[in-house]
């Protein structure tokens, strides 16, 4: 560090203002940031310090979330228009950040369609308009800073922009959060000297590694990192990036990117070489007789291996260190995460606290308008309507043979120009507990079964979803509690439900997906929990038998995952079957195997596989 900057140090808090240093110096190499936490005064002396470094000049816009196509863009400036007869651009708000930044507000309400065009933004440095009949190319170079004020990981935004902004800096960094005494000036001056900033290709292959070894997969990862190690250097005054920009790098970059756990270094051995014997050693000739080394050393194939050994073993080493670096800033709830790998697999597959999104002309969040007409319902959208009318006015009136003077207030609209309101709204989440309470489940574990499934009722309660609880045991499998958001109700059907009988698994299966069946005409989103060991016995005739009640199990199976339904199952059995894994795998469910956990254990692992949070 330079004498006007501070040890940015390693812990958390000086991790989170090393972010704004850097954003700030590289804005638009790096992309951005996530501010993953609430509105408070935490959050706001983040941005206050960060604003105070950008130049005076930088441009500075505020995005909301709710923000079309339009707004982003840009497009036709209606009122201009219509005064001077033709079309008038209007540009967008990404265009007016150009070589600034932009603050989106509730980033986990944004929508998909707006993500990717600002990531497109991002990865070209310009947007293009191609409507209302208007085709520009303005350039458009910004750094995002994305206000995440999402309280579960249903709610967040977007992975095609969190994959596109370098750093994400959650509440536990802005706790206390204390401001630097710098001054925009000395950002400036980093600015000038990072084109001249150097990175060795040892330091880039480091970086590489380091990545992977934490699941990083994407490239941009790697490149970001790269980047924010080059603007470190240059914050420092250096012309080449060491190892301690490297390590920030990693922290800030690569750390909550991580989808996997390190793998521990293999220990080695060392293996002493034998001794020879004086006399098994080949005599040496006599000084005078010795070849004479060649002029230039390098050319010695021996010394050209050590060096490369050499080399090799520094690289491996760094990106040790990198990796170090990185997992020390992992948090520690996402660690657990990682450790368990369960919850990347099945993450926002469909279940959830909010349901699934549907499209409609009716009802919900406006989110736009479409060419149209207004029949069946749907409502007219006036000001898109006006908008796509607006660029023949002049044609038109020429066509009505109407002249220029008299048709100042009067605008012509033709049924090509008609445009409806479209809504979107989030559908209400069911989640089905499908129960096991057959002789073998209820040997191992039916009570920490049934403590798990009220745990998880507890919280589909908190979030009002509706929840329906089915139990087999014996022939059948009945409905113990019809979709319903009573949490008193499906406490007391569990209370109710005894164990023992045979395991008619097939039955299951078939009653589960005529109530999926019926969720969906509903308009529900359904979520299947299945509870078993997977060891059926009863066949879907009712009769005894393992061999056909196993086919029968898993041609239900397949049934029930042609409706697409999210599924998830928990193996109950004090060790992992072979028969409940290939009935997930037909299933196409998550398989969790949980041997010797108890009721809160369970809770927890399916509320992180499932994303029922």
């Amino acid at each position: 560090m330079n004498a006007d900057s501070q040890d940015l140090g390693t812990d958390r808090q000086s991790d989170a203002l090393a972010a704004a240093i850097l954003l700030a110096i590289d804005p638009v190499g790096l992309g951005g940031a996530v501010l993953r936490c609430a509105h408070g005064p935490d959050r706001e002396a983040w941005l206050a310090h960060f604003r105070r470094l950008l130049p005076p000049a930088t441009p500075q816009r505020r995005m909301p979330s709710g923000a079309g196509e339009a707004a982003l863009l840009g497009g036709l400036d209606f009122a201009a228009s219509l005064q001077v007869g033709r079309p008038v651009l209007q540009q967008g708000l990404l265009a007016q950040a150009d070589g600034g930044v932009v603050t989106l507000a509730m980033a986990e309400r944004l929508p998909r369609a707006s993500a990717a065009l600002i990531a497109a933004s991002l990865d070209t440095g310009e947007v293009l308009i191609e409507r209302d009949g208007l085709g520009r190319r303005l350039p458009a170079r910004f750094g995002l800073l994305a206000l995440d004020e999402g309280v579960d990981e249903d709610e967040q935004l977007p992975a095609s922009l969190r994959e596109r902004l370098a750093f994400r800096v959650d509440e536990a960094s802005l706790r206390g959060l204390d401001g630097l005494g710098l001054e925009a000036e000395s950002v400036e001056q980093a600015r000038a000297r990072l084109p001249q900033v150097r990175v060795s290709e040892a330091m880039v292959q480091a970086l590489c590694e380091a990545a992977q070894a934490l699941g990083v997969d994407s490239l941009r990862g790697s490149l970001l990192a790269l980047r924010s190690a080059r603007a470190s250097a240059a914050w420092d005054g250096r012309e080449e990036v060491d190892a301690e920009d490297a390590a920030l790098a990693a922290r800030l970059v690569l750390a909550h990117r991580a989808t996997r756990l390190p793998a521990p270094a293999p220990e080695q051995e060392a293996r002493p070489e034998p001794a020879e014997p004086p006399e098994a050693r080949d005599p040496q000739p006599p000084a005078e007789a010795q070849p004479q080394p060649p002029a230039d050393a390098s050319s010695d194939p021996n010394q050209n291996n050590e060096q490369n050994q050499e080399a090799d073993a520094s690289v491996q080493d760094l990106g040790e260190r990198l990796v170090e670096a990185a997992q020390a800033a992992i948090p520690a709830g996402l660690l657990a995460l990682i450790a368990q790998g369960a919850a990347a697999r099945t993450q926002g597959a469909g279940g959830g606290r909010s349901g699934a999104l549907r499209q409609g002309l009716h009802r919900g969040r406006p989110v736009g308008a479409r060419r149209g007409e207004p029949r069946g319902g749907a409502r007219l959208h006036l000001l898109d309507t006006l908008r796509a009318a607006a660029p023949w006015q002049r044609l038109r009136s020429a066509a009505a043979g109407e002249l220029p003077a008299g048709d100042r207030r009067r605008i012509h609209v033709r049924r090509e120009d008609f445009h409806v309101a479209r809504f979107k709204q989030r559908t209400t989440t069911t989640t089905v507990f499908v129960v096991d309470a057959s002789g073998s489940s209820a040997l191992h574990r039916l009570a920490e079964a049934k403590g798990a499934v009220e745990l998880l009722l507890a919280d589909c309660y908190v979030r009002r979803d509706r929840v329906a609880v089915l139990g087999f045991r014996g022939q059948k499998a009945d409905l113990l509690l019809a979709p319903t958001r009573s949490l008193v109700r499906a406490k007391r059907s569990l209370a109710g439900l005894p164990g023992g009988g045979g395991t008619p698994l097939a039955s299951a299966l078939d009653a589960t997906r005529g109530l999926v069946e019926s969720l969906r005409r509903a308009g529900d989103t359904p979520v299947v929990v299945l509870l078993t060991d997977g060891r059926a016995n009863i066949a879907r005739d009712g009769s005894p038998g393992r061999q056909r009640a196993n086919e029968d199990a898993l041609a239900s199976a397949a049934a029930l995952r042609a409706l697409g339904a999210s599924s998830l199952l928990l193996d109950t059995s004090p060790q992992p079957q072979a028969s409940a894994q290939a009935l997930a795998q037909r299933l196409g469910a998550a398989y969790l195997p949980l041997p010797y956990a108890d009721a809160q254990a369970m809770s927890g692992v399916v509320r992180l596989a499932s994303g029922l949070r």
